[in-house]
């Protein structure tokens, strides 16, 4: 017991000793060089040959994993692109081909005059043309859009967030440009329905004139004076065609009540079958002049309605011509033409004046006017004093 706390306490003192000496052997140092410098910054390491290795050996394992994925979504990608420009190519050449054959058919078939002034070889180039454009960007539209979603499916895109983002796109737009839309739709079915073309003269009702050009958003009129008016077609409510079928010319000649009936009747007639005889009336004239009858009777006159069929868009050229000769004609023959105002008849005894057999007003009906006044006669002097 003695020997062991002896030892311990021999072994003790040195080994603190030893600590107290290393301690101080290291703080002092320390001390006397002073505060410690700043850290110096470490270069980047340059990874070893064996690391560079292993980040190779590891791309070209995940490469190799998935070029096979990536080879196929290049595939399908390239045959969806690929076979939507075949088909898009396709579609356009048939489009075009039926309007051409559209086209020979129309033509070969134009075996009458009517049917000729019909179909005009420029109206029917730019109807054809503006269906076949139609036809044409619709679908190119249709494919290509097809394909694009196609190749977004492809890619594993989430698809539904890009139609309703489309959706309530097209509502906005829709709305904000709805009179657009409206020109345009209007400008389609007026072309496919063939309502009027190149060369037609027209009624539009906003206005009138020779159709110079058919577009899908605007018509474009020359009107009578000249003047070119722009016809949106979403504005066109109803439309006159003065160019399609045939035309009428009316002359309303109105002669006197006690004209001989039968003579004024001969006398037309002639006109008429004159009239169509001579060029280029006998080309104009698609029908006999006619002498409809009475279209009223009144007392001191009577309206002779003449009618005839014209070419299309020459009614007015037609009445013009036959109002002069109808006058030359009655002339000739003895035949007054009245209008207007009432004429008198000849020999017929003028109306009484219902006026005649009053007396004009007198400025001295009134006893205080000036004039009334002035003749009063002046009252005697007073003889009472």
């Amino acid at each position: 017991m003695d020997r062991t706390s002896d030892r311990t306490a021999q072994d003790g003192p040195p080994h603190l000793e030893v600590s107290a000496v290393s301690l101080s052997a290291a703080v002092l140092p320390l001390l006397a060089a002073g505060p410690s410098p700043s850290p110096t910054p470490t270069a980047p390491t340059v990874p070893s040959l064996k690391e560079a290795h292993e980040s190779a050996t590891n791309a070209a394992g995940w490469v190799e994993e998935n070029w096979s994925t990536w080879l196929a979504i290049g595939l399908r990608v390239l045959l969806i692109v690929v076979i939507a420009l075949v088909l898009r190519a396709v579609v356009r050449r048939a489009i075009t081909k039926l309007i051409e054959r559209m086209n020979r058919r129309t033509g070969s078939s134009t075996a009458t005059a009517l049917s000729g002034l019909l179909v005009n070889a420029e109206r029917r180039r730019q109807r054809s043309e503006a269906i076949g454009s139609v036809l044409r960007s619709v679908a190119s539209f249709l494919i290509l859009g097809t394909a694009a979603l196609m190749v977004l499916g492809t890619f594993q895109i989430n698809l539904a967030p890009l139609l309703a983002s489309a959706g309530v796109a097209g509502v906005a737009i829709g709305f904000g440009a709805r009179n657009l839309v409206t020109d345009f739709l209007s400008g389609v079915f007026m072309i496919l329905e063939d309502q009027y073309g190149v060369g037609d003269s027209i009624d539009a009702g906003v206005a009138s004139g020779e159709v110079i050009e058919v577009g899908l958003r605007v018509t474009k009129l020359r009107g009578v004076d000249g003047e070119i008016w722009y016809v949106r077609n979403g504005e066109v409510k109803r439309i006159g065609n003065l160019s399609q079928g045939w035309s009428t010319a009316g002359v309303d000649v109105t002669v006197r009540s006690d004209e001989d009936l039968d003579k004024v009747k001969e006398t037309l007639a002639a006109v008429g079958e004159r009239m169509s005889k001579e060029e280029p009336w006998n080309e104009m004239l698609w029908g006999p002049i006619e002498t409809l009858g009475l279209d009223s009777v009144l007392l001191d006159s009577m309206v002779v309605r003449v009618s005839a069929k014209t070419m299309p868009g020459k009614s007015l050229t037609v009445e013009r011509e036959l109002r002069w000769r109808i006058k030359r004609a009655f002339d000739a023959a003895g035949i007054a033409i009245v209008g207007g105002a009432t004429v008198p008849l000849e020999g017929a005894p003028a109306a009484a004046d219902p006026t005649a057999g009053v007396a004009a007003p007198s400025a001295y009906a009134s006893t205080v006017s000036p004039q009334s006044m002035a003749a009063s006669p002046i009252p005697p002097p007073s003889t009472s004093k």
